[in-house]
């Protein structure tokens, strides 16, 4: 079907050169590779980057477009919608094949199936891959042929059969086209904050790419994959991977991971074992997320449960909104992880749960709104962990905490960050006079919370109904 044109091999969430399963099948047909990033911000549905992504993208083209040059090929960068682009591409560079890793938005599924279909209508031939998640969603059901909407048996059925498949190598050389293909400036994108530069904190704990990746997974499996499962809940302890952004943008890939984890492990015993088997487990969270992703494609702005959508949220206090995004509520390790998080574009696990279940349950903020900050300012905002995180804690999700499980950030800081730490590396004020009074009374705001949800117990039955007549209401307009 395909004719000798070259290759096009189009990176999206897989900004890498090893274990790229689109990179290499094009290096197996042995044409030369026109290697595409595309910046779509105009396909319907295809949700715009946050400011924190933004700038770490910049980055990441950056470490590719160096690690693709110094093996012979090049990077083109092109912005616009997608499905025109990449059609243009393919039919100016006259490209006999084109391949990319798979994406698992509906709207970026649709995109990705007109573009196949074009694409094959002109001969092209096309193919896409598996190279972003250990297990796809649609090769893990229920018994009943269904999704699964609960953690642990989802997790068991991944693992009950093979592992996962070894990595592709990393390639040696990359022939590139010998014609120019005219690539838009990474620096005309206007990626990076400018008026005023926000990044400095960014710039200090990051380091876009490939090979730093790598190097962030040896260290932490040499030096911390032995006390993980002690001290992963410490947050001034540094025991975790910090690969979640890497992980993001496929800077690294989960088949690297766990089978780097799986090798590490051979010479531990007893709870240091234990360590790599939790480890792994949170990799598993994130196939979940977008296997429940995958199944709700709303997951960032409808209740996954239906009897939430009843919830009777309050009018929005929107200078408690800003004082929780600034860090300023005057509960101590709240404000330390909103603080890291502005700062670094990040925040440790257990601080962003303890940080989510304060807005949504003692301000009584819906979650959305948090979400929507966190998509803004994290450097790993991901389309199915970052909505699939707040709906578990608000209790409207998969697997949910209950929603009247409320974290105590005071408790919560005693066991977790017992010597204040983490706080005051984060709220130097914290303990003077300088440091906000709370801004609410933590056991008074639990009861508001726990009142609110009595409204919408045994209301499932109801909110399914009125979806479904929503729904039929539409089809007919």
């Amino acid at each position: 079907m395909s004719g000798d044109g070259p290759s096009l091999v189009w990176f999206r969430d897989d900004l890498r050169l090893a274990d790229n399963p689109a990179l290499q099948a094009a290096l197996e047909r042995g044409e030369p590779i026109v290697a595409v990033y595309v910046l779509d911000e105009e396909s319907a549905g295809v949700r715009p980057l946050g400011g924190a992504a933004r700038w770490w993208l910049h980055g990441s083209l950056l470490s590719l477009a160096d690690s693709l040059e110094r093996l012979g090929g090049r990077l083109t960068l092109r912005r616009g919608p997608a499905e025109r682009v990449i059609g243009e591409l393919a039919a100016s560079v006259g490209a006999g094949a084109a391949f990319w890793n798979r994406r698992y938005g509906r709207a970026e599924r649709e995109v990705d199936t007109r573009i196949k279909a074009s694409l094959l209508a002109a001969g092209t031939e096309t193919r896409s891959f598996a190279g972003s998640l250990l297990f796809e969603p649609w090769t893990i059901q229920t018994g009943q042929g269904g999704s699964y909407s609960v953690f642990t048996p989802f997790w068991r059925a991944c693992t009950a059969g093979p592992p996962p498949r070894a990595p592709y190598p990393a390639p040696e050389a990359i022939p590139g086209l010998a014609a120019d293909v005219p690539s838009d400036a990474l620096e005309d994108w206007a990626l990076l904050p400018t008026r005023p530069d926000w990044a400095g904190g960014l710039r200090e704990a990051w380091q876009p790419g490939e090979e730093s990746a790598h190097r962030l997974l040896d260290t932490f499996l040499r030096d911390s994959l032995p006390r993980y499962g002690a001290e992963r809940d410490q947050p001034a302890q540094a025991v975790t991977s910090r690969l979640s952004p890497h992980l993001r943008w496929g800077e690294i890939s989960p088949f690297q991971i766990w089978h780097a984890t799986e090798w590490a492990r051979t010479g531990l015993t007893g709870n240091a074992q234990s360590s790599a088997t939790r480890f792994l487990t949170e990799v598993g969270w994130r196939e979940f997320s977008y296997h429940v992703l995958f199944n709700a494609p709303d997951l960032a702005t409808e209740n996954l449960r239906p009897e939430f959508d009843a919830f009777p949220w309050p009018s929005l206090d929107e200078r408690a909104l800003a004082r929780w995004q600034q860090g300023r509520t005057g509960i101590p390790l709240v404000d330390a992880g909103m603080r890291e998080l502005w700062r670094t574009g990040s925040m440790h696990n257990r601080v962003r749960m303890v940080a989510a279940s304060f807005l949504i349950k003692n301000l009584l903020i819906d979650w959305r709104l948090g979400e929507q900050w966190f998509w803004d300012t994290l450097v790993d905002a991901d389309a199915a962990s970052n909505p699939f995180g707040w709906q578990w804690v608000a209790g409207s999700g998969a697997d949910a905490a209950p929603y009247f499980r409320v974290f105590n950030p005071e408790l919560q800081a005693k066991k977790f960050d017992p010597h204040g730490e983490y706080i005051r590396q984060n709220v130097p004020e914290y303990g003077t006079d300088a440091y906000p009074a709370p801004i609410v009374d933590l056991g008074e705001t639990r009861r508001a919370a726990l009142a609110a949800y009595e409204q919408i117990k045994g209301m499932k039955e109801q909110a399914i109904a009125a979806r479904a007549a929503a729904g039929a209401e539409a089809e007919t307009v």
